[in-house]
């Protein structure tokens, strides 16, 4: 067997840590065995443990359309610095991927771009052509709830049709569950304002409305509340949770630095959140990492756009949860990297044959702290400066050295999953 790399080191091979060698032959992983010998290149993991590079299911890299916020080349490469090595980008750009047309036009204007490799999602829309854009994305995205951009759909009616269509393509719809006919439109000044205007009567009344669609593919984006997660649970859907929404609460976060859809809540709220997800009950993260300028969030509160960036600094953060103990190692490659890629039908996220050789190597020995001049996505803000953090030593996209000794070394090597190759 001709090995083109193999790597050699603690790794996380079938839910445990254990010393692998790892060979690699045109990008994918060819062999995980105890010894392997050969191969063209070896490099020795001394210190550090390899695990399955990150895939987060949920990002907003505004390319096209508003890339003075982030684009794919800058937002791609903040992923990669957080051990990320695959991201799902969601469709509400400009012009949003409603048709086959603006997600051809999109998939054209991102190619060559990313340092990471990628998957481009459409929006659920009535009588969108779901059969022929199946095979292009890995998801397709419901707003139940209004937010940025203009491709709500709460129609009981129209949403059980369209997503009648999806399901018969067998890919995944995700959804943003905040019923918008329960949204406010009061002025605001805070957060607590906000929360006010998007109560979590709203999330859990549009999981009610979901329910119709029980054992179906269905994944519940940034949940907010242990309610709406134990109620996806029993309807057997996916559940993503944002570090915004386990962390912060509106009284002490109350400025539009926070301010996101859905809404950081009360501290009871978080609180009960952070233990069902401390308890293993939530499929994956999501960064939900949405950049705005600094510009548009010094507006006042009532006019500052809703999002927080986040895709370089969740896997961080959470591997020095790891690191502090708080939750264990299988559980942050579970929910960073297995369940996202498995949900969406990649060949990613695990350290096994036939998978693409996506790696990241953490030394959680080593915690850093987070500082805002040193992140890479031009949001040029984040709620988590200051935060300990454990940034990856080495990323691989498909066997491709992407960070080195914690340096950026890498080239514009990312793929379309879902593209036409």
């Amino acid at each position: 067997m001709r090995l083109d790399l193999v790597v050699c080191g603690k790794a996380f091979v079938n839910g445990q840590m254990t010393y692998s060698e790892i060979g690699i032959t045109d990008g994918k992983i060819s062999v995980v065995k105890s010894s392997v010998p050969g191969g063209e290149k070896r490099i020795d993991v001394p210190g550090g443990v390899i695990l399955p590079g990150f895939v987060d299911p949920h990002v907003h890299f505004r390319d096209p359309g508003m890339t003075e916020k982030e684009d794919f080349s800058s937002g791609t490469c903040a992923a990669v610095h957080g051990g990320v090595t695959c991201i799902l980008d969601m469709p509400n750009t400009i012009p949003p991927v409603t048709d086959v047309n603006t997600l051809m036009e999109k998939k054209s204007r991102v190619k060559g771009k990313a340092y990471v490799d990628y998957g481009l999602f459409a929006a659920v829309t009535p009588g969108c052509n779901a059969g022929m854009m199946a095979p292009l994305v890995p998801g397709f995205k419901l707003f139940m709830g209004s937010t940025t951009g203009k491709i709500l759909l709460n129609d009981d009616t129209e949403i059980r049709s369209s997503l009648a269509d999806i399901f018969k393509t067998g890919r995944r719809v995700s959804v943003h569950a905040e019923d918008d006919s329960m949204i406010m439109k009061e002025e605001e000044r805070n957060c607590r304002d906000h929360l006010r205007n998007r109560p979590v009567e709203a999330e859990i009344n549009a999981l009610k409305r979901l329910s119709r669609f029980k054992g179906k593919k269905v994944n519940i984006c940034h949940n907010t509340n242990a309610e709406s997660v134990a109620m996806a649970n029993n309807l057997g859907f996916t559940t993503e949770v944002a570090l915004h929404h386990l962390f912060f609460e509106v009284d002490r976060h109350s400025s539009s630095e926070y301010k996101v859809n859905p809404p950081v809540r009360n501290a009871a709220v978080r609180d009960k959140l952070y233990r069902t997800f401390i308890g293993g009950k939530i499929s994956m993260f999501g960064s939900d990492h949405a950049p705005h300028t600094l510009t548009d969030k010094s507006q006042d509160f009532d006019s500052a756009p809703s999002g927080i960036p986040g895709i370089e600094t969740t896997m961080p953060i959470v591997m020095d949860m790891v690191r502090k103990n708080t939750i264990p190692l299988h559980q942050a490659v579970s929910m960073g990297s297995e369940t996202p890629a498995a949900s969406f039908g990649m060949k990613k996220g695990r350290i096994e044959e036939g998978y693409d050789a996506d790696l990241s190597v953490f030394d959680i020995r080593r915690s850093a702290t987070i500082n805002v001049r040193k992140l890479h996505s031009k949001a040029g803000y984040s709620p988590y400066e200051g935060w300990d953090a454990v940034f990856p030593e080495t990323v691989m996209v498909r066997g491709e050295i992407q960070i080195d000794g914690g340096e950026f070394c890498g080239d514009k090597i990312g793929k379309d999953v879902y593209g036409r190759h």
